[in-house]
């Protein structure tokens, strides 16, 4: 398991959210990088119930995607029991519409890491690399003391 802090294997697919995967999205890979901050990548190919009437995957599916995204990415990078207790702060953008049965890519990355808050980002391309949507958050961290 190199480049892993802990093995988080068992959150691969649905990430323990069954809602993930009904949307059509799968958490695929992990891992940290060389500063021991984390990240996930996945894919999302939008299901009917992702979907508005016409086909159009609404934001709010986004957001709970790329939440999903940068909480993985963070617990992957948290030493034994310490985990993401929260999402305090997230802004999502969406620029390009996801269409019923296309296929996108996710990853979800750890921009900081602090002490009581992590701070993450992650996005939704399209299968030429071009912007979907993307994410920002602030989260709280539960460390439980190590005494």
């Amino acid at each position: 398991m190199a480049g892993r802090v802990k093995d988080m294997d068992r959150w691969l697919g649905n990430g323990g959210m069954e809602v993930i995967g009904l949307v059509g999205a799968s958490f695929e890979d992990y891992g940290v990088d060389g500063e021991d901050l984390g990240w996930v990548c996945g894919t999302w190919t939008p299901t009917a119930l992702a979907c508005n009437p016409h086909g159009t995957a609404q934001a709010g599916i986004h957001s709970l995607l790329l939440d999903a995204a940068m909480n993985f990415a963070i617990n992957s990078a948290l030493p034994g029991k310490a985990r993401t207790r929260g999402t305090l702060e997230m802004k999502t953008e969406t620029m390009r519409p996801a269409v019923l049965g296309v296929p996108f890519q996710m990853r979800g990355e750890v921009v900081r890491m602090a002490k009581q808050v992590a701070y993450g980002e992650a996005t939704v391309r399209d299968e030429s690399g071009l912007l979907v949507s993307r994410a920002t958050g602030t989260f709280l961290l539960h460390r439980p003391d190590s005494g």
